[in-house]
């Protein structure tokens, strides 16, 4: 997946005036939201889909994204998907694109028809190898090798807006923290626009990525990723593959609760919505929601944040 808060003003006097060090109070800045849905499998799932995107809408996201499956296995759902959120909203949609199993000329065949299609925003990625999160990625032969190279043919073919990944606890293939930030500087210095994280749980490990990126020369909006889960044991195990780590006191508060759904989407939307909180205090405007293709918990964590319909 973006600093700095709302202006601080000054009451008004009691006489209704203003002296020239007095300013009438003004409503703080609203938060930009977006959120990232994945193309669906089935026709039950499209249906969820859209009722999730016919709920989450009125919400006027800065953009939609969706993703791409390992190794490009849902490419057309993806263009599909995206085309169809662009056309029927109006609201910008973003495709994800990856470097995996394609040759260079594929991928730009496939850039050129999303511009084509009037989609102006790529969320840039290398990609989980074919057999998905943790297999040992190899670059196809005449493919582009990686992220920035991939941001830098989208540059060539047409002026994208492009995200691209950050991982404030280091990408799982990184050496080191250095070395995954040069990996994300070289991205932000082919053209990436924005920064979109890998979810996260301790808003210390965003603050400390944020800082760490602007002391490297990363001058991009650096975007947190916000993944609002009620099912432990699923991200439990996504955490584990992407290199996230899950906090002893995010495990204790579903513990005994397995059977106990709605008890569970509550302590979701809770802890997520803390989180919001914390880093928009900390000066964080922008935030990506991975929906899940679920609106529940997303719109009530919105709703938190003071981001309603309009």
């Amino acid at each position: 997946m973006s600093p700095d808060t709302g202006p601080i003003g000054n009451p008004l006097s009691s006489t209704g005036s203003t002296t020239a060090t007095e300013f009438p109070a003004r409503a703080p800045q609203r938060l930009a939201v977006s959120f990232e849905f994945s193309p669906p499998r089935t026709d039950a799932a499209e249906q969820t889909l859209w009722e999730t995107v016919k709920r989450l809408t009125p919400l006027h996201p800065s953009f939609f994204s969706v993703t791409y499956g390992a190794g490009g296995s849902t490419r057309q759902r993806t263009h599909d998907t995206v085309a169809r959120l662009k056309n029927e909203t109006g609201i910008d949609a973003a495709a994800h694109l990856t470097c995996v199993a394609a040759t260079q000329g594929e991928i730009d065949d496939i850039a050129r028809a999303y511009w084509d299609a009037g989609i102006r925003h790529i969320v840039a990625l290398r990609g989980d190898p074919p057999g998905g999160m943790g297999g040992q990625y190899t670059p196809h032969p005449g493919g582009y090798a990686n992220a920035a190279a991939l941001v830098t043919g989208l540059k060539k073919i047409g002026n994208f807006q492009i995200s691209v990944a950050g991982y404030p606890e280091k990408h799982p293939a990184s050496a080191d923290e250095k070395a995954d930030l040069e990996n994300l500087k070289a991205k932000v210095d082919a053209g990436a626009d924005r920064c979109i994280t890998q979810f996260f749980f301790e808003a210390e490990d965003f603050l400390r990525f944020r800082d760490r990126a602007a002391a490297m020369g990363i001058n991009v909006p650096i975007v947190p990723g916000i993944m609002p889960v009620s099912n432990f044991q699923a991200v439990n195990r996504i955490a584990g593959l992407c290199g996230s780590k899950v906090p002893s006191w995010f495990a204790s508060m579903f513990d005994g609760l397995d059977d106990d759904l709605e008890t569970r989407r509550m302590i979701a939307a809770t802890v997520a919505g803390d989180l919001c909180r914390r880093l928009r205090d900390e000066g964080v405007e922008q935030f990506h929601f991975y929906t899940l293709n679920r609106a529940d918990l997303t719109f009530a964590i919105c709703h938190l944040l003071g981001v309603r319909p309009q």
